[in-house]
């Protein structure tokens, strides 16, 4: 693939992912394909599942500050608060440069970076860690302490997280999604979903207390591993925050368009 394509990889999985998991936790979800514009919107107090993206590759300046406006005012009109996700490899230089006065214009405020990621990594082997044990998420007790420790990790209230995952059938089902346990106690989790033909890792987090010392890495495996041997998969995508970025290419992934996380400015 070439760099643009996995970009654009990137952005599908997101739209393709999301209207998946958005519709799960809200059939009336606001999920929507407009003009260079891709809504996916739960309206839940879990942040991550009110998404719009910007879907067209090229965008010249005056395109992206109309499409920005655009996309600010549907953020404008819902209840919760959610996130622009822009991959910014889909922007022309031109328009990468006027990104973020453009922003400003449309009454945006940078939240956060990531970066996409994307490889042909699969199968991996069977992964192991030496002070963890490995669960699926099979109920809803499993799945709080699935949505309380992204909470911990990302800095949301922890009700908001359970508003995100708790009582989901799809995420005991469907989703391969695993808790790391150290001394019977859940530190870390990631999960897999089957989304267009590649494994889309979703949700990695660890307890801030327990960072760095290979959890995070050791559930990504073994969340991509089950997912693995479940689908036949053999190509994974994510999308990394800036702290989670430097493991995943440890397991095999490469980084394609940087990524820019915008929420309405206050």
């Amino acid at each position: 693939m070439t760099d643009l394509a996995e970009s654009i990889e990137s952005m599908e999985q997101l739209t393709a992912g999301w209207r998946t998991l958005v519709l799960d936790r809200s059939p009336d979800a606001d999920v929507r394909d407009l003009p260079g514009i891709a809504v996916r919107w739960a309206e839940s107090r879990f942040l991550f599942w009110n998404c719009v993206t910007l879907t067209e590759a090229g965008l010249e300046p005056g395109l992206l500050e109309r499409r920005l406006g655009e996309a600010a005012d549907v953020m404008r009109a819902k209840k919760q608060g959610g996130f622009l996700w822009l991959f910014e490899d889909l922007l022309t230089p031109d328009a990468r440069a006027a990104l973020a006065p453009a922003a400003e214009q449309a009454g945006l405020a940078h939240a956060f970076p990531g970066t996409g990621m994307a490889g042909d990594l699969l199968p991996l082997p069977e992964p192991g860690h030496p002070e963890l044990t490995f669960v699926r998420v099979r109920d809803d007790e499993q799945l709080r302490a699935y949505a309380d420790l992204n909470s911990r990790a990302y800095g949301f209230d922890v009700e908001d997280g359970r508003d995100g995952l708790v009582g989901s059938v799809l995420w005991k089902t469907g989703v391969h999604a695993y808790l790391g346990l150290r001394d019977g106690v859940p530190v870390t989790c990631a999960a897999t979903v089957e989304t267009d033909g590649r494994l889309f890792v979703v949700l990695v987090a660890t307890d801030p207390a327990w960072e760095r010392r290979g959890y995070g890495e050791a559930v990504t495996r073994k969340a991509l591993y089950e997912g693995g041997r479940a689908t036949g998969l053999t190509r994974a995508t994510l999308h990394a925050t800036a702290a989670g970025a430097p493991v995943y290419p440890r397991i095999g992934f490469r980084a394609n368009s940087p990524m820019s996380f915008w929420a309405l400015a206050n």
